[in-house]
């Protein structure tokens, strides 16, 4: 799987992005989170060794320095890995690691309130170029540190405007719609068929008039509380960001004060087909409650939005789930890819102390180096751009891989420039519940307004 991250990454190259603004770390998209997310934490005992924040890594006999590390997770669905990786390296060198898993949809403001406290987080996510300028100040330069000699590639880390080395990227995603294809075939049809949006819908609706004959449904829920409505508002909105910034001719270096809506039209006929061929009535979508991924996982929808971080949880009972790009009706689309890049990278805090620095750089060396927990790492992160790393198992990479190989363009993350992202989402996520209430033109154009007037509104509060 290292092939995805030289050809993908030969592809994108998004993730130096440079995001207009946000409240926070900038890493709010909640991406990586399952919709049965929630926070938790853990912690074990510590003891140390001595050094610098740039020392060598760590060793059996532990750090003699006495520091500990916290670790703010902003992966919801990793977080029993991660609390089992802590408690493994306590065993192993008396080093206390603390995990503290963020809400989905939380990070941002979670991440504030624990760096107000007295032991805040010593490693913890900067995301996309707004984190940077928010935490830059907070964050240790990884210039020429251990962790940093481990990486394969430069193309995940983020940099202020002085050359510090803010954050390092630790793992590669992508995101479209996950399928089942033995619940396409049960339904009489073949992924075959699925190569553009008239065969996604053509299926979609086909597997919907006949869903109770068949015994499941076309696409899982698709709810709008904090929980899911990231995977509309983040996530499959990047159909439109990513072709108009294909229009301007090249990838977006900086974020655009404004966008002209041209593809809103294929974002709403992707969104109108979930949303009408699924479990739940568009009606009851508001207040959330329904588990898209169960639902998935238990065979009773054969379309799933979401991203490669699923593939651990919907695997165990739909063991050949793959996935498709976000078809919505683009001319030449048969030759989309998968949507890729990241927005999970390290920073370690600069305020600790020398010793939590350096227990804290200590337990990523060990991380990404140590078979045994490169592989459960690399298992719940899907891939890890790292030279000792474990090759990734992850199918939906694989699909990214083999779009990428077969020709097709990759959908880099131009969402990662949302201005003022909580904000900006808070009003589409308003807008799209009234439409989903009614599905009237007036209600659509509401929806428009959230995400390009507001776009616009949202850069301008950003830069003022």
């Amino acid at each position: 799987m290292k092939k995805i991250l030289a050809i993908t990454l030969a592809l994108v190259l998004v993730l130096g992005l440079a995001a207009c603004g946000s409240s926070g770390s900038g890493s709010t998209d909640s991406g990586s989170a399952s919709s049965g997310s929630s926070s938790s934490s853990s912690s074990s005992s510590s003891s140390g060794s001595s050094g610098s924040a740039a020392g060598t890594g760590s060793s059996d006999s532990g750090s003699a320095s006495g520091g500990s590390v916290y670790w703010l997770n902003f992966k919801p669905e990793s977080d029993e890995v991660l609390q089992t990786l802590a408690g493994m390296y306590k065993e192993k060198t008396g080093v206390d690691v603390k995990v503290v898993t963020a809400a989905s949809g939380t990070y941002s403001q979670t991440l504030n309130a624990e760096m107000d406290k007295s032991n805040p987080p010593t490693l913890f996510v900067v995301g996309n170029q707004a984190g940077v300028r928010d935490w830059k100040d907070y964050a240790l330069d990884l210039n020429g540190t251990p962790i940093a000699n481990e990486l394969n590639t430069d193309a995940y880390n983020l940099y202020d405007e002085t050359g510090k080395l803010v954050s390092i990227g630790y793992c590669f995603e992508c995101y479209g719609i996950i399928v089942n294809p033995d619940l396409i075939e049960k339904a009489g049809h073949s992924m075959d068929e699925i190569k553009n949006f008239d065969g996604l819908k053509a299926v979609a609706e086909d597997i919907h008039a006949r869903a109770a004959e068949l015994g499941f449904d076309a696409f899982s829920s698709s709810d709008m509380d904090g929980s899911s409505s990231w995977r509309f508002t983040g996530h499959m909105i990047n159909l439109e960001y990513y072709y108009e910034e294909r229009d301007s001719g090249s990838t977006w270096t900086e974020c655009p004060a404004s966008l002209t809506g041209a593809y809103m039209d294929n974002y709403r006929n992707l969104y109108d087909l979930c949303i009408n061929n699924s479990l739940t009535d568009p009606k009851e979508l508001a207040t959330g409650g329904h588990d898209a991924e169960n639902e998935f996982k238990t065979g009773k929808a054969a379309f799933f939005v979401n991203g490669s971080w699923e593939y651990s949880a919907v695997s165990e009972t739909v063991p050949n789930a793959t996935m498709i790009p976000y078809y919505c009706g683009v001319a030449g689309e048969e030759k989309a890819g998968l949507n890729c890049g990241t927005e999970n990278c390290w920073a370690i805090n600069a305020k600790a102390s020398e010793a939590d620095q350096q227990a804290t750089m200590d337990f990523l060396v060990w991380l990404v180096t140590d078979p045994e927990a490169s592989r459960m790492a690399v298992d719940t992160f899907g891939a890890m751009p790292y030279k000792s790393a474990q090759e990734s198992t992850n199918a939906f990479l694989a699909a990214a891989d083999r779009y990428a190989a077969s020709g097709c363009y990759v959908m880099d993350w131009a969402t990662n420039y949302q201005p003022n992202v909580d904000d900006y989402r808070a009003a589409a996520v308003a807008a799209l519940n009234q439409y989903n209430a009614n599905q009237t033109e007036e209600n659509w154009q509401m929806v428009v307004t959230a995400f390009i007037n507001g776009w616009a509104t949202q850069y301008a509060k950003a830069n003022s």
